[in-house]
């Protein structure tokens, strides 16, 4: 038998599984305007979106997935289902560190699939305070970078804002050196985020050590100005160098090979429980000898693991800090909530930022 022959049954099983496939997504789909129509009836139109429950989905088909496809892989498919038929539901508004092309957006995009509308702004303080304003349903900001450590502007602001944290994406982060030009050789100066460049910067001493490295707002950014010269590079994503046509010299260049940022979703309510939980905190105690471990005993007295903490001026006075703090769980837990409850009572300062599911993809 020729490979036609035997390819042509598999093509018609190809054909009728996609026929399946399509009956099935449309059928999910009017769930979803059904989902959307009793949430009308209840006066629900402001939560539509439930980040919990997305969470749950996820995890659950990646528990159950077959193969060949693996886990992650699958799991994206579904994110982008969820996506379109929330899309039907309510289009989300999701505001992003811009211009197009930035990390931010990949973020957003990956949380929330390519249903949404993003909506670029130029700086962090801009998505919270848009996000604050109802202007946008949701906004993404980067937290933490597995190389350079904490984005302080972000720590600052949930500091002074009302907004809760909603959920958590892990990004890798691939840098390239991008350029009008045809090789390294040319390039005098270099555009690109403080972040980039110092998470480049063993490259950069290595290949390009008298290029002039000019710190910009954004990746995106970078990318733009990169456009104006010959002589000109930027430090950015693959997105970046195909949105602004330039020429990709030199792929991964990033010093750590794991190089991953964590960003957070902020809204105006956090999740209901999902299973696998974080909550992040702020917290203050006084200054004195043993006030951090006094304040953090609970934790320990409930078994609950504390996965980050961080200080910060609190710019209440000299040399006086919060301290930011992510744990396992959530805040209706009981073991969390009796923790938290000890705490208050212990602390100048207790602000739950939020508690929301752990990044699922």
């Amino acid at each position: 038998m020729n490979p036609e022959d035997r390819l042509h049954p598999v093509r018609e099983r190809i054909d009728a599984i996609d026929a399946d496939l399509l009956r099935l997504i449309a059928e999910r789909a009017e769930c979803a305007r059904e989902v959307a129509k009793i949430k009308d009836q209840a006066g629900q139109t402001t939560h539509y979106y439930r980040p919990e429950r997305e969470a749950e989905i996820l995890r659950r088909i990646k528990e159950q997935n077959p193969g060949p496809l693996g886990d992650e892989e699958v799991a994206r498919l579904f994110r982008e289902i969820m996506s379109a038929c929330l899309a039907l539901e309510r289009p989300l508004s999701v505001g992003f560190l811009g211009p197009e092309g930035t990390f931010t957006q990949a973020a957003a995009l990956k949380h929330f699939g390519h249903s949404v509308r993003t909506q670029p702004f130029g700086t962090i303080a801009d998505i919270f305070r848009e996000v604050e304003s109802g202007s946008c349903d949701f906004g993404v900001v980067p937290v933490e970078n597995s190389t350079e450590g904490v984005v302080n502007h972000t720590l600052d602001l949930f500091a002074r804002s009302p907004l809760s944290i909603a959920g958590e994406v892990m990004l890798r982060i691939h840098h390239h050196l991008m350029s009008r030009a045809t090789e390294i050789g040319a390039i005098r100066k270099v555009y690109s985020h403080q972040q980039s460049l110092a998470q480049c910067r063993s490259w950069l001493d290595r290949h390009l050590p008298a290029a002039e490295r000019v710190s910009v707002g954004s990746n995106a950014e970078a990318a733009k100005l990169a456009i104006r010269s010959g002589d000109c590079a930027a430090i950015a994503g693959e997105a970046a160098a195909e949105l602004y046509e330039l020429r990709v010299l030199a792929e991964r260049i990033e010093d750590e090979p794991g190089n991953t940022t964590r960003f957070l979703v902020i809204g105006r309510n956090d999740a209901s429980p999902s299973g696998r939980d974080k909550t992040s905190l702020l917290l203050s105690c006084r200054n004195q000898a043993g006030g951090l471990h006094r304040l953090l005993t609970p934790f320990a007295e409930q078994a609950i693991s504390m996965t980050r903490i961080e200080s910060r001026p609190s710019r209440q006075g000299v040399w006086d800090y919060v301290f930011f703090v992510d744990i396992c769980g959530h805040r209706q837990d009981a073991k969390v909530a009796e923790a938290l409850g000890r705490i208050k009572d212990a602390a100048n300062l207790c602000k739950v930022l939020g508690s929301y599911p752990e990044a699922v993809l």
